[in-house]
């Protein structure tokens, strides 16, 4: 029974009109509560965003629920932590030890980067200083509250919820919220009909309320085999004599590489070159697949099968010497929008040679490297430097880890009625209006793209 005399408020204070930064409050004329708590990435304007205070009063916050483990749903949680939050953050298992490892990395980015913009002097602020550090990082995770997947959960008298499988990543969930008589249903990042590392999303049959992630929601996916597409590049790269360059981000695509990458080589469909797995977050994940067998489709032995013929990179020091050695060679590295991480590094150095190929598995937001790579850049900025780029650069995208439009709407099909009303978030404008209009077209349901900071009365 619905409850018709208070109203529930949804308002979005990221992840709206773009895919980074997400964070949806929700919130009852007594309670309120976050659903994920991303940070902002790409365009100098949106990362701005990450040093302004949010619109709330942390103290007054009773809950956050992570849908999964990436940096722009969980990046932002030390921050409010460490601007007074002390309250439960609810997650699945694997998303809680995903999300420590990805936090962790990112403060000591953070740390470094402050650290070399002081050295250098490039930075504008002096001194520059990480949005949050390590010590932060320490005080957020604590506060973790695990549950299975159809687990229901009471927060309070207002709020219970329960996690449903999505087939984004390891431990990612769609978040069944039900308040005062409605059911919201938040998708957080959909996975795809037919993943490789996942099982498909489970499907929710009804929602009064739907908020819907759009990444894809303009585009399909090439139906091409991923073994072909990496098999080509591999080789193409080999026969030039130069080296493979994959930024790669460190839950589920590096899975996805290594288990591929072993495919072919045991095939002998590829040369058997040297692999450098150079991303300890990366590494870090590939361990949990093994502790976390509910979670995907592999079996222990193809989790083993993952680091087979693999040079593990832990320490900086080790990075320095994988080009000592001359001859073509794979390496895949963070991160995988060329953000930061390690392979900065290698692009450094391999950038200016067209024998080198630098390959992009994954969505590159706009303001990234990775977009600009992407977008035919000549040179691209690196740790105060411009390099020059004459490597060849190629993508797939038959890895993406996002459901396309007609995933989206195969999803959408399995609900038995309309929802009141359709939110669409985490996606680029032309994304958004794409999606909107092939749901309202193809469904004839009522489609709202929504904006960020604006309060949905409901």
């Amino acid at each position: 029974m619905i409850d018709t005399s208070s109203s529930v408020q949804l308002r979005f204070l990221g992840g709206a009109g773009t895919v980074t930064g997400s964070k949806i409050l929700v919130k009852t004329d007594k309670y309120q509560i976050l659903i994920d708590c991303g940070m902002f990435q790409g365009l100098k304007q949106l990362r701005l965003l990450n040093w302004q205070k949010l619109p709330i009063n942390t103290e007054e916050l009773d809950a956050i629920i992570l849908t999964h483990g990436h940096l722009d749903h969980c990046g932002y949680l030390p921050v409010l932590v460490k601007n007074g939050y002390n309250g439960p953050i609810y997650a699945t298992t694997p998303t809680r030890d995903v999300t420590e490892i990805i936090l962790r990395d990112s403060a000591k980015i953070q740390e470094e980067d402050a650290a070399e913009a002081n050295r250098k002097g490039f930075s504008k602020h002096h001194p520059a200083k990480p949005l949050y550090s390590l010590p932060d990082v320490d005080l957020t995770m604590p506060l973790f509250e695990t549950h299975d997947d159809n687990e229901w959960v009471i927060i309070n008298e207002d709020f219970k919820f329960c996690f449903r499988k999505s087939g984004h990543i390891l431990g990612s969930a769609i978040v069944e919220l039900r308040c005062q008589g409605r059911k919201f249903v938040f998708s957080g990042d959909l996975g795809r009909r037919t993943p490789i590392l996942m099982d498909p999303p489970v499907f929710i049959k009804e929602a009064d309320y739907l908020v819907l992630e759009s990444t894809y929601g303009d585009r399909l996916h090439e139906q091409v085999s991923p073994y072909d597409e990496l098999q080509e590049v591999v080789n193409h790269t080999i026969e030039k004599g130069g080296v493979l360059v994959i930024p790669s981000f460190a839950v589920e695509r590096a899975q996805e590489l290594l288990l591929l990458l072993n495919t072919l080589r045991e095939d002998r469909s590829i040369p058997p070159i040297p692999i450098y797995l150079d991303t300890p977050m990366g590494i870090d994940v590939t361990e949990l697949y093994l502790h976390h067998r509910d979670w995907h489709n592999l079996s222990d032995a193809e989790c083993r099968t993952m680091m087979h013929n693999v040079h593990v990179i832990r320490e900086f020091e080790q990075t320095l010497h994988v080009l000592d050695k001359a001859g073509p060679k794979i390496i895949i590295a963070g991160s995988g929008m060329v953000t930061g991480g390690r392979v900065l590094y290698y692009l450094e150095q391999l950038l200016g040679d067209s024998k080198n190929t630098v390959l992009l598995v994954g969505y590159q937001a706009p303001g990234t490297r990775g977009n600009l790579l992407r977008s035919g850049a000549t040179e691209i900025k690196m740790q105060g430097g411009y390099y020059q780029v004459q490597a060849e650069i190629r993508q797939i995208s038959t890895l993406s880890a996002h459901g396309d439009q007609s995933d989206l709407l195969w999803w959408l099909s399995h609900f038995k009625e309309a929802p009141q009303q359709v939110f669409l978030n985490h996606g680029e404008a032309q994304a958004l209006e794409a999606l909107r209009l092939k749901i309202t077209d193809t469904l004839g349901w009522p489609v709202t793209i929504a904006e960020m900071g604006t309060t949905y009365e409901l």
